[in-house]
């Protein structure tokens, strides 16, 4: 445990700290009485499972956690209950932090009730937890797998300091926090904004929804942020034709996006004067790991961009050794303070120590330029071999969009065997033809299928496993 200067909410007093989607505000002095309040209830090195959505409820808990010495593990609050049990009984949580309309667990006792939230204590004898575990997040698309991400207390300080800097965050941000706050996206958002005495909109609407713009446009939001298919539907939404004059910066990370999009964004903040930020990040680096400074976006399409500040890139090949050549590429390794120590699949495993010592494999194929400024061309696991050929599957994406932007589509498959899903049927033969003849592949390498709707999670992330009953 250490001292955590972000979470002294109190220091900003009758500032705003976040307001809901009804309207309804907290002040930095209200936002820190409630924390103390469930803060009193939380033994400190407890385990306790906060189910979150975007309300002063959750937020609550999840920073009463932090500052009771606690540790949360962050949930969605409509996860499945099946997948809820399974982590239940694979890591017994002492406390669950839950919306209070949930139904009663067995055997559980009601301590504290606060915001629309309960505190239940399950009885379950307390874990051994590593001093220096701050947090516990599933890893993207995995939220019901046991498997969890440990992040440290100096993980989330250093990485905070590091977003706060490159994004210039100051007390007059307005953020419309409206991804999950059980996603190192969504709770980077609320750890930068909190961090300066910024003001939090919480919403737990999204861009379909008209709901979700009239709270925008009445709160006057700053910056909006997402991930790749958050801009694609917001392109579809025409969202560079809405009026939104308190826009000041908008971000993406989450994924690649595509270059052309990248471009086209670029273009439109720079019209508009507002600042458009490409960021790369990992749960497994706390959240963000590099960025593309907004006057670089128009002449890197497809960039990640530079380290942030306080971590370095650099690139191994297969044998494991340092490439140092102009674009060639090689897996992508990071180095830096918000390496998070490991992994837990295992109550066990939450008492282990720093099994990476600042250094992250990430798993992502990248390349770097004359300048520095790294692009990433795929991951070492989305890739087949396919009648000899090493063929990239989110390349294969990115060319069936690029041909056919009306559609969505995903590809996966394994080696000779590429299947790729498309939202609309008659144009299946269409790109199982383009793919061929521009893959240079028979075009029995290729099953195209129509998808009703390609799965997802509520952070916007392909959920590509679901896909894996569907390949015959």
């Amino acid at each position: 445990m250490m001292d955590t200067p972000f979470w002294q909410l109190a220091r900003y007093a009758d500032a705003t700290a976040a307001i809901d989607e009804q309207g309804n505000a907290l002040s930095y002095r209200q936002l820190s009485d409630e924390v103390k309040a469930l803060q009193a209830h939380l033994p400190p090195r407890s385990l306790a499972f906060c189910l979150s959505d975007n309300s002063f409820g959750a937020l609550t808990g999840y920073l009463a956690c932090l500052n009771a010495g606690a540790v949360p593990l962050m949930l969605d609050s409509g996860i499945a209950p099946e997948l809820l049990g399974g982590l239940l009984e694979t890591y017994r949580p002492g406390f669950l932090w839950r919306p209070a309309a949930a139904q009663a667990a067995p055997d559980a006792a009601v301590v504290y009730s606060a915001l629309g939230y309960e505190l239940i204590a399950t009885g379950k004898p307390g874990a051994q937890l590593h001093s220096d575990l701050a947090l516990l997040m599933a890893t993207s698309g995995s939220t019901g797998s046991p498997k969890l991400v440990r992040q440290s207390y100096q993980n989330l300080l250093s990485n905070t300091a590091s977003i706060v800097e490159y994004l210039g965050i100051d007390a007059g941000e307005r953020p419309l926090a409206w991804l999950p706050m059980n996603y190192v996206y969504g709770l980077s958002v609320i750890n930068t904004h909190l961090a300066r005495g910024a003001t939090l909109l919480l919403t737990n609407s999204g861009p379909v929804q008209p709901a979700f713009w009239r709270f925008m446009k009445a709160q006057r939001a700053t910056s909006l942020s997402g991930v790749p298919y958050s801009w694609e539907m917001l392109k579809k939404l025409r969202f560079t034709r809405m009026d939104l004059p308190s826009l000041r910066t908008i971000t993406q990370a989450g994924g690649k996006l595509r270059p052309e999009l990248q471009s086209e964004l670029g273009a439109w903040a720079q019209e508009k004067q507002v600042r458009f930020f490409v960021m790369y990040g990992a749960c497994e680096a706390t959240s963000r790991m590099g960025y593309l400074p907004p006057d670089r976006v128009l002449d890197k399409p497809g960039s990640l961009g530079k380290a942030i500040p306080g971590g370095r890139f650099a690139l191994v090949d297969e044998e494991g050794q340092s490439i140092v050549e102009p674009g060639v590429t090689g897996e992508l390794i990071y180095y830096g303070p918000n390496v998070t120590p490991g992994y837990a699949q295992s109550r066990e495993d939450l008492a282990r120590g720093d099994e990476r010592e600042g250094r992250l494999a990430t798993g992502d194929l990248a390349w770097v330029d004359e300048e520095g400024f790294y692009t990433i061309v795929g991951r070492k696991k989305r890739f087949l071999k396919v009648f000899g050929n090493r063929v990239g599957l989110d390349e294969i994406e990115h060319l069936v969009v690029r041909a056919f932007p009306q559609l969505e589509c995903v590809a996966a498959g394994y080696d000779d065997n590429i299947r790729v899903f498309v939202t609309d049927g008659s144009a299946t033969e269409m790109v199982k033809s383009y793919l061929a003849q521009t893959c240079k592949l028979h075009h029995s390498a290729f099953k195209v299928a129509e998808i009703t709707a390609i799965p997802k999670n509520r952070a916007g992330k392909t959920l590509y496993a679901q896909l894996e009953p569907l390949y015959d």
